[in-house]
């Protein structure tokens, strides 16, 4: 597995240059495409970035999407009227990888119509992705106290994503794979076990904090990996190991005190904790 630097999960501000060289200081292996950033360089500029990347040993690991599909169809129609330029951008960049997630709830859209949304929009971006030969990965999202804040849940199991997924039906779309939505959703090993290797297209690593009860922990509140071993992180790992899962794996802790250390240090404390976590798996 490719250990992943993401300076925007860690609270870290920094350019792409900047990411890339601290990635390369602490030993990761990929890094955030900032896709905006990369959209904006001629061919000349992005052979050199690419060179400079070659000879610090780092690979992209993916790009977020700037499509805004969770609100009405015209904030919805301009974003994908500007997504098939921003899709080859990342493309001519060497970029393989988009990821977002899913909100899952709604105050407004029952199970069956969100869904049903859902599938239909992000059936249209897979497709543009899909023209320029770069995965789509979709995360669930599900912490109880996130899901039960809507009047209507939506998709917050490995279950519910894998039937999103299928009503897609596109061959570029698979799965983000999060420890912490996937111990909240009370997902197992063996559900892991199950997919193809294909199914998942990067993973997100992080631990829960101790002394609080599972359906009282709030998203922004988490541990770096294997820090306090509330989530089985090895039984996580070693069900992605057993499947050949062999992409992306970034630490997500969305944690206050990783976030006010200094760049250099919580890039190295997230290096630390990846490298800890996938020792045992």
């Amino acid at each position: 597995m490719q250990l992943h630097l993401s300076c925007g999960a860690l609270g870290i501000q920094a350019s792409q240059r900047e990411a890339i060289d601290l990635a390369a200081a602490n030993g990761f292996d990929a890094v955030d495409a900032d896709g905006k950033y990369l959209n904006t360089l001629d061919r000349s500029a992005l052979a050199d970035l690419a060179g400079t990347m070659h000879e610090k040993k780092i690979v992209w690991a993916m790009a977020g999407l700037p499509v805004e599909f969770r609100r009405d169809e015209t904030v919805f129609s301009t974003g994908m009227a500007q997504f098939p330029a921003y899709s080859k951008g990342l493309q001519r960049a060497g970029v393989g990888k988009v990821t977002t997630y899913v909100l899952p709830r709604s105050d407004t859209l029952t199970y069956l119509a969100n869904f049903k949304l859902h599938a239909t929009r992000l059936r249209e971006i897979a497709g543009v992705l899909g023209d320029s030969e770069i995965r789509f990965g979709i995360e669930y999202v599900a912490p109880k106290t996130l899901w039960t804040t809507g009047r209507y849940p939506f998709v917050h199991t490995m279950a519910e994503m894998r039937e999103l997924i299928a009503e897609i039906n596109r061959p570029n779309v698979g799965m983000v794979l999060d420890s912490w939505h996937w111990y909240h959703a009370g997902d197992t090993a063996a559900d892991i076990a199950a997919l193809p290797a294909s199914a998942v297209v990067s993973v997100d690593l992080n631990d829960a904090p101790l002394g609080i009860p599972k359906d009282q922990m709030m998203d922004n509140h988490r541990e770096l990996p294997a820090a306090t071993g509330v989530i089985d992180i090895h039984a996580f790992l070693g069900a992605l190991e057993s499947i050949g899962f062999h992409g992306p794996v970034r630490a997500e802790p969305f944690n206050e005190a990783v976030r006010k250390m200094p760049p250099a240090q919580a890039a190295a404390a997230a290096a630390a904790a990846l490298r800890k976590a996938l020792v045992g798996a």
